[in-house]
């Protein structure tokens, strides 16, 4: 698979992985093997970042969509999520509030759909 492909899987920022990995190729073996023994680096960047984007909205609790709101659109530090967080600015309590409402929604519907007494729509 594509080096893009596996950093997506592997939960990293491509561009913060080493030269050899970039310019590769990664088997499904070699994705295996990454995700069951991380190396030192892998290990370093999913502790610290630069975090991709999905990885620092699930950290914030928000959406993709969120992070673009709000102007965020390079990756963060474990350090600059954890500045957002302790700082709690106002984009931010928003952006989670309109999150939990999206689960709420999410999960009223799902239970909705899975009443055996409600007929198929």
């Amino acid at each position: 698979m594509k080096p893009a492909t596996a950093a997506k899987k592997l939960g990293v920022y491509l561009d913060a992985t080493p030269a050899e990995f970039r310019e590769g190729v990664v088997s499904r073996d070699q994705l295996n093997a990454l995700q069951a023994d991380p190396p030192a680096w892998l290990r370093e960047l999913r502790r610290n970042g630069p975090h991709p984007r999905q990885v620092v909205a699930a950290k914030l609790g928000i959406s993709i969509g969120g992070l673009a709101r709000a102007g965020i659109s390079d990756p963060l530090t474990t350090e600059q999520i954890d500045t957002l967080r302790a700082d709690g600015p106002e984009w931010l309590r928003r952006e989670r509030a309109t999150q939990a409402e999206a689960r709420k929604e999410a999960a009223r519907a799902k239970a909705k759909n899975a009443d055996p007494r409600r007929p198929p729509s």
